[in-house]
């Protein structure tokens, strides 16, 4: 980690004029330490829906943020966009506004630990996990490369499932190399009705990166079905997705909980779609939230 006693400089902690961190445009008595994240913009507006009260209401560019009440507990929800790109701002920024002085510009002495939730959508990799239903991330394998450039312990990822999976995939080292990291114990208890709880892979796009043929042949043809056949310690790679494991890395080294649910909307090996996905995500999003806030 960063020298705790270091002044941190204007260009790389940057503020706007109000004193609210860059991207998100927010103070630290803006969030709670519950917080879900959802890629879509108009996913906050669901969410926010079933809280009692909402106290805050912001928006910069694709980030949007909600700050509001369920079951009696403060809650903050917010809109990333698509990709790790988008997750290292909002995990960065999310972690400055609770575990750094924005006036001092300085670590502070005593650290906050999130409870970050993602709520997603994602395409199913297993023939028996149907469209409609629920995934619990439990580990997340990334395939994006994002944390490829950061320090960490090497007790912040498992190793040896990212060797196993290297291994069997006969993964290609033009690209970015994989690296496999575990969901928060604590969120996973709270979502144990939940019932697959597996692999979620991460990719850096959505069609090649994700094995899509439209007018350019993805380098590797055989990319989900190598995904698809992968096992380690009886957990299989449920399914594809753009944000998880960026969530899990840096979630791990600032010291976060983190966890992510996904609706399956599409099934990569079946060929299906979801014929209704909005009422499957609003059904998972009203358990969540039930199970979170108990």
């Amino acid at each position: 980690m960063a020298d705790e006693n270091k002044i941190i400089s204007e260009s790389e902690l940057i503020l706007n004029k109000d004193g609210s961190i860059y991207h998100l445009k927010l103070k630290p008595e803006h969030i709670s330490n519950d917080i879900f994240l959802v890629g879509d913009p108009d996913r906050v507006k669901l969410i926010s829906s079933f809280f009692s009260k909402i106290e805050v209401l912001i928006q910069n560019r694709e980030f949007i943020t909600c700050t509001g009440f369920y079951n009696g507990k403060r809650i903050t929800v917010i809109s990333t966009g698509i990709g790790t790109d988008n997750i290292d701002i909002v995990m960065n920024e999310l972690d400055a506004l609770v575990n750094i002085d924005l006036k001092l510009r300085k670590n502070k002495d005593k650290k906050t630990s999130l409870n970050i939730i993602r709520l997603g959508t994602s395409g199913s990799l297993q023939p028996d996990i149907p469209i409609d239903s629920m995934v619990v991330s439990e580990y997340a394998i990334g395939l994006d490369g994002l944390l490829n450039f950061y320090k960490h312990n090497n007790s912040d990822f498992d190793e040896k499932m990212t060797d196993a999976f290297i291994e069997h995939t006969q993964w290609n080292m033009n690209h970015a190399k994989p690296y496999a990291v575990k969901a928060s114990d604590k969120l996973c208890k709270m979502l144990d009705t939940i019932s697959f709880k597996e692999i979620t892979a991460t990719a850096s796009g959505f069609y090649g990166p994700q094995g899509r043929l439209l007018r350019i042949e993805p380098a590797d043809l055989l990319l989900n079905e190598k995904l698809s056949t992968f096992e380690y310690n009886g957990k299989r790679i449920a399914n594809f997705e753009m944000e998880t494991s960026a969530i899990y890395g840096l979630g791990s080294i600032l010291g976060h909980h983190t966890i992510t649910v996904c609706t399956i909307i599409a099934n990569r090996l079946t060929k299906q779609f979801s014929k209704d996905y909005p009422t499957a995500v609003k059904k998972m999003t009203e358990k969540v939230l039930e199970l979170v806030t108990v």
